[in-house]
């Protein structure tokens, strides 16, 4: 992600673009330094770095608090999380997973020498489709990993009655969904395990950070174990395991947005009702928003558009934005069954087509939002958006 200031670049016309500054997806929040800058000094005194420092412990503690989860074990990332999970699990051969999400969800059961099985997901959530979930089973499956997409909690309920019929793990990439929850169940309680991430991108972040969250003791103590190198508390080594350790300075940072974690959420659902009200209107044009029984943190203001409504594909409003320093992103395109490592071999990997995948992965942009970006901005950005659908050529 690019997040320095550079020199606009130069709009069609040779003006200058609306933007004097570039607006990006995923602009760290860093709402308190001199909080931040006494944790890290108060860390650098004690001269504990990493190895389950007191940092590290306070910042599992105030998850665990905030999701309601038993049990979180903070990590260095959140594809390290899922590694470590799903290691600790024990999944063996296949395991069924969305292609529309980012590719570090299958790459993390890939590199564990798991198969990834693509399932088609439901256009309407984003998520994964129950009954295309169910026809993928076989007798080589042992899991089903779910990703609560865009703050969208999965379709629990209904995976879980698939898990359990099989005798399947049931796992989710929370890594959108700190704080949203489904009919009063908070992500973080949902699965046998789910993972959250605190990338630099996440409203909620630690530099680089992740954490598995499970209501599992036996899983937990695995879990610990795996991302410590295998060793259990007389630092004897019990089973293999990996460095996966959070370090102090990334849960100094990750306890300072924590702490503002209320206000963050306020100020991206300001800017989401900017968003709502700025597109309303616009013929082709949607902007996702929580299903009944769902709470949504509102990091990501998701935007569809219908080409076969506006006559206007959505690369070319991307680029319209992108000429007017606005970097909106394709989430998620092409979908991870059409990527090199994956379409290569899609025999093995999905049975396709994947037709609900296809078509979202055409139609979806995500814009600019949060702290960093003003309201004001957010209506102008909406109003560069109703432009470039009526001046766009009506093709790619």
């Amino acid at each position: 992600m690019q997040t320095t200031t550079r020199e606009p670049a130069a709009a069609p016309t040779g003006r200058r673009p609306a933007f004097d500054r570039p607006l990006h997806v995923g602009t760290p929040n860093v709402p308190d330094r001199r909080r931040l800058f006494e944790r890290i000094g108060e860390a650098l005194d004690r001269g504990w770095l990493t190895n389950d420092g007191p940092l590290v412990r306070e910042f599992e503690e105030r998850l665990r608090a905030y999701t309601g989860a038993t049990h979180v074990l903070a990590t260095s990332n959140g594809t390290a999380a899922l590694e470590v999970l799903v290691r600790a699990r024990g999944l063996t051969g296949e395991v069924i997973v969305p292609s529309f999400t980012y590719v570090a969800t299958a790459h993390a059961l890939q590199w564990q020498g798991l198969t990834p099985v693509f399932a088609d997901i439901d256009p309407e959530t984003g998520t994964l489709d129950p009954e295309h979930v169910r026809r993928l089973v076989t007798p080589r499956t042992s899991g089903i990993v779910g990703v609560h997409l865009w703050g969208r909690p999965c379709r629990h309920d209904a995976l879980r009655g698939i898990a359990d019929e099989h005798g399947l793990a049931l796992l989710y990439d929370a890594a959108h969904a700190l704080g949203c929850s489904l009919d009063g169940r908070a992500v973080g309680t949902l699965g046998d395990g789910e993972i959250f991430s605190f990338h630099a991108t996440k409203f909620i972040n630690a530099f680089e950070g992740g954490a598995v969250a499970t209501n599992d003791p036996e899983l937990a103590e695995r879990v610990g174990r795996m991302r410590n190198f295998g060793f259990g508390p007389g630092r004897e080594v019990l089973t293999h395991g990996t460095n996966a350790k959070m370090n102090e300075i990334s849960a100094a940072m990750g306890l300072t947005a924590l702490e503002h974690i209320d206000e963050i959420v306020a100020a991206n659902t300001l800017r989401h009702e900017h968003y709502r009200a700025g597109l309303a209107g616009l013929p082709g044009v949607r902007l996702r928003a929580p299903g009944p029984g769902e709470r949504n943190n509102h990091q990501y203001a998701v935007m569809e558009i219908d080409e076969r409504i506006t006559g206007v594909h959505r690369d070319r409003v991307l680029a319209a934005l992108h000429a007017e320093n606005v970097f909106a992103q394709k989430y998620f395109h092409p979908g991870c069954h059409r990527m090199g490592p994956y379409a290569a071999r899609s025999e093995v990997h999905t049975p396709l087509p994947l037709p609900g995948t296809e078509a979202l992965a055409e139609r979806v942009l995500v814009l600019p939002s949060g702290p960093a970006v003003a309201p004001a901005e957010v209506d102008r950005i909406c109003e560069l958006v109703a432009h470039a659908l009526t001046t766009a050529p009506a093709h790619r």
